[in-house]
């Protein structure tokens, strides 16, 4: 996730529009709307005191990476399209079933 996409998330999560973030950071909306958009990127530091003017803090982790995405496209360039197609919708018929297990309790 960029700089731009955590500042529009808390921004959001804070009910806050861009002028109010905006103002409460003391530049103008339309700084705001660049950085959100990606025109600009932030430094960590704005950043983090964007989140906190939403009233919020920015707790950074590191995390092991997830790779799953890559074997399974590793995966999908060994067997043919039909395959892949039977595959895709074995999932869809598991996340259905799923689903409606879980909406009946």
């Amino acid at each position: 996730m960029r700089g731009g996409q955590i500042i529009r998330e808390a921004r959001k999560r804070a009910g806050l529009t861009q002028v109010e973030l905006a103002e409460r950071l003391d530049t103008t909306q339309s700084a705001i709307a660049r950085m959100e958009a990606g025109g600009t990127e932030p430094s960590f530091t704005r950043v983090a005191e964007a989140v906190r003017a939403c009233g919020v803090e920015l707790v950074p982790h590191l995390a092991r990476l997830d790779d799953a995405d890559w074997s399974v496209a590793s995966t999908n360039r060994t067997i043919s399209i039909d395959e892949r197609a039977r595959r895709h919708a074995a999932a869809l018929r598991f996340a259905r079933a799923a689903r409606e297990a879980m909406a009946r309790g």
